[in-house]
Order: C-alpha cells, then sequence, then structure tokens
C-alpha cells in the first residue's frame, strides 16, 4: 500500500469532486464525478456510494481504480491508483454513513467503497510528469 502524503491528504481535503476511472471485466473504460471521498482512519481512500450503478458493477468485476488530486493554486496534481473493496455492513460503513448524512439526510449511502492505494504518480505537466512518486 503507498502512503497518501501529507500534501496529497491536504488537497484531497480542499478537491470537491473527483473524476474516479474503473473498466468492466472486458476492459470497457467509466469514469463519473464523485464527490464523497476522504481519506479514512485505516489510511485508505473511502467513497460513499450514493448512487453509483455502473461503477459499482465495475468494481464488483475488476476491483482496480484510479482518480486523481489536483491543487488549482499550485497546479500540482497526482494520479493514484489501487484496489478498491466495497462493504455495506459493519463499524466503518456505519462511519462512513454518518459522513454522508451530515452533509444531507436524505443520501442514501448504499456502500462504503474502500481504496487501497498502490501507486501514485506525478502528473503536473513538466520533465517529471508520469513518474512514480511510490
Amino acid at each position: 500500500m503507498s502512503k497518501i502524503t501529507p500534501e496529497i491528504e491536504s488537497m484531497m481535503k480542499k478537491q470537491g469532486v473527483y473524476a474516479l476511472a474503473t473498466a468492466s471485466k472486458g476492459g470497457v473504460p467509466n469514469v463519473v464525478p464523485v464527490g464523497m471521498m476522504f481519506l479514512g482512519e485505516d489510511g485508505k481512500v473511502w467513497l460513499v456510494d450514493n448512487y453509483l450503478k455502473k461503477t459499482l458493477r465495475n468494481i464488483q468485476e475488476n476491483p482496480l481504480v484510479s482518480f486523481y488530486v489536483w491543487n488549482p493554486e499550485s497546479k500540482e496534481s497526482y494520479q493514484l491508483k489501487g484496489n478498491a473493496t466495497v462493504s455495506n455492513s459493519g463499524a466503518d460503513y456505519e462511519k462512513a454513513v454518518a459522513f454522508a448524512h451530515s452533509k444531507r439526510e436524505t443520501f442514501p449511502a448504499k456502500n462504503l467503497i474502500k481504496i487501497e492505494v498502490t501507486e501514485i504518480y506525478y502528473t503536473t505537466p513538466g520533465p517529471h510528469a508520469g513518474d512514480l512518486v511510490q
């Protein structure tokens, strides 16, 4: 598991919407905007599934996912890749539901998707774009 640096965590706290990329078992790509993504207490990225259909199906078929974080002030960006798991019960799931309901009580919070980040790439344009950070 790659450790999310304090810089990336800070960027995540400021980012409102993420582009989450998945692919079906057959490799058909899918990318969607998601808003309820944050660093969990366990060091994994947590995503609350309110309205995911195709994305959820893709994760169940193929757990590999990718998303990016971007700081509009510094223009720095990183791509994070990892393995996703889905749960809809347990203490962590209940924490995710509470988080979603703190934003809006009507969010369904159907699942908690946890992403174990395995690779982080620097994606800011320039000579280091595409370099593996960790």
